[in-house]
């Protein structure tokens, strides 16, 4: 490309960066959006979030399973009350050390090879419990596909937001917790119906068939065209955005301007760049959520909802509870993927927030003044031992704690939950995004984890009220962070957003 072609681009970027405009004019516009071919497009990003199948699968793997394990003949795999709930929990721990990991994966072997690497835990973690013949080799495999799927957290996301254009970024930016929701829907599927007349370790071998697929599929993907200008592939490169976006469209100028983009920055991040608001603020922001993410509730809600339903004598069978709530996810999701790239980020997270909110202080407040003789036995015992029993609801009132409950899934799923992965993979700049896309996730898992050791001993200790009420606190912080902390990114390019934050343009939050 001449230079006289080049100076009118510059020019209206510069414009682009300094007002950030509804359209992407700027960067891409939209003539050049609508010629572009997005199969392909679709094609790699669904052979990426196959990883997170296996991770929601994987995740709810304990659900079916620890029932039979708990009547196990053979007392070397038999669970009790001490390892059940480890069995369970070592896979966050798991999935912390992936992220962990991935710090240094992202960004020595690249987005694609590091999901596809995680396919090698993964499957020996699955065979670890199809083949388990002691206590041992079931938290081993427990661990093993959490860590797969900490790896995948980490790098499904970026790898997305980094072959989309930012006309379906957001949709496919939700597409990791669609797939993932579906994973555990097939999990609950496969438990409810197939080991009916199989073994228990066949769930596990199911499992190994999306990750088999993912490995098959992503070696005929092409890599991040960012990452590899970042490597010096330059050639590469073009050809990954040629097959991504096609060959009679206009890639070639989407491609100089990423790469003048990844020009600008160096390939490591000094100690003393992190002093950088252009890299601290994106970093803290990502993290933030992420943490703020987790300490709402919704990984206690998700493990113990069966226990809480049983404690407010919900009218609910248990064998429906989980698939109730795995549709209310999968359609939430699906709302937030339709609406991301239309409605935006931020109004999503709002609206996520104040559902999370209100559901959250409906139970505690519903749980705090219904009377204690209203559970009857129920009610004077602690919440691990009341999932024993069978509800008996004495009024309809009993919907409440449900509906409420449902609320609260409707609106982490629809805001909370697929947005903080996507805003983590588009606000983190590049040279940092691989380290610092594995720190959030670590948090994240941390987070998880030692909110879920610490619930049941709160519950025993103060009431099953407290929980839902600090998390309804956490949830009105979230607004607040919201407004005052968290950027628009609908219909701005990767490098209109590092712009950003490089520039520290207000109107951009406006």
């Amino acid at each position: 490309m001449e230079r006289s072609d080049r100076e009118p681009l510059v020019r209206r970027t510069s414009s682009s960066y300094r007002t950030f405009p509804e359209s992407t004019a700027g960067r891409l516009d939209r003539e050049y959006l609508r010629s572009l071919h997005n199969k392909r497009l679709y094609l790699a990003a669904f052979a990426a979030v196959l990883g997170n199948f296996s991770f929601g699968f994987a995740l709810v793997y304990p659900s079916p399973v620890i029932p039979a394990l708990e009547a196990h003949p053979n007392p070397a795999l038999r669970l009790d009350q001490h390892t059940a709930p480890w069995f369970g929990s070592v896979f966050t721990l798991g999935a912390a050390a992936g992220g962990l990991s991935t710090m240094l994966l992202n960004d020595c072997l690249g987005r694609k090879l590091s999901i596809m690497f995680s396919a090698v835990p993964s499957a020996l973690g699955y065979a670890l419990l199809a083949g388990a013949q002691g206590l041992w080799m079931l938290l081993l495999g427990r661990v093993l596909t959490g860590y797969a799927g900490g790896v995948t957290s980490a790098s499904i996301p970026v790898y997305i937001s980094e072959i989309s254009h930012p006309g379906v970024r957001g949709m496919l930016g939700a597409c990791p917790q669609i797939m993932a929701v579906l994973g555990s829907l097939v999990l609950y599927a496969l438990g409810k119906y197939l080991w009916l007349l199989l073994d228990w370790r066949w769930l596990a071998v199911a499992g190994e068939v999306p990750v088999l697929a993912m490995v098959l599929l992503l070696c005929f993907m092409p890599n991040s065209p960012r990452f590899l200008l970042s490597q010096g592939k330059e050639d590469e490169a073009l050809g990954s955005l040629c097959w991504l976006r096609g060959e009679d469209t206009d890639y070639a100028r989407e491609y100089e301007q990423i790469k003048d983009s990844v020009r600008k920055q160096s390939r490591r991040v000094s100690c003393a760049e992190l002093k950088d608001p252009f890299l601290y603020k994106p970093i803290l922001i990502a993290g933030a959520m992420r943490f703020l993410q987790q300490l709402s509730g919704v990984t206690c809600i998700l493990v113990y909802l069966q226990p809480i339903f049983k404690k407010t004598s919900v009218i609910l069978k248990p064998q429906y509870d989980a698939a109730l709530v795995g549709l209310v996810r999968l359609s939430s999701v699906a709302i937030a993927a339709v609406s991301m790239d239309k409605a935006g980020r931020k109004i999503l997270l709002f609206v996520s927030a104040g559902v999370m909110l209100v559901s959250n202080l409906t139970m505690g407040l519903y749980i705090h003044f219904m009377p204690a003789s209203h559970n009857g036995t129920v009610a004077n015992m602690s919440l691990a031992s009341s999932a024993n029993l069978p509800a008996e609801p004495t009024n309809y009132i009993t919907l409440i704690p449900l509906l409420a409950t449902m609320f609260f899934i409707m609106g982490y799923a629809m805001g909370w939950g697929p947005i903080t992965w996507l805003l983590m993979s588009e606000i983190l700049p590049l040279k940092a995004r691989g380290v610092a896309s594995g720190l959030c996730v670590v948090v994240s898992w941390l987070t998880a984890f030692t909110l879920t050791q610490f619930f049941l001993p709160a519950v025993n200790a103060f009431g099953l009220e407290v929980p839902f009420l600090f998390f309804a606190v956490i949830s009105a912080g979230n607004i607040l962070f919201t407004g005052c902390c968290v950027p628009e990114t609908k219909g701005r390019s990767l490098e209109q957003i590092e712009a950003f934050f490089r520039t520290g343009r207000r109107s951009f939050l406006r």
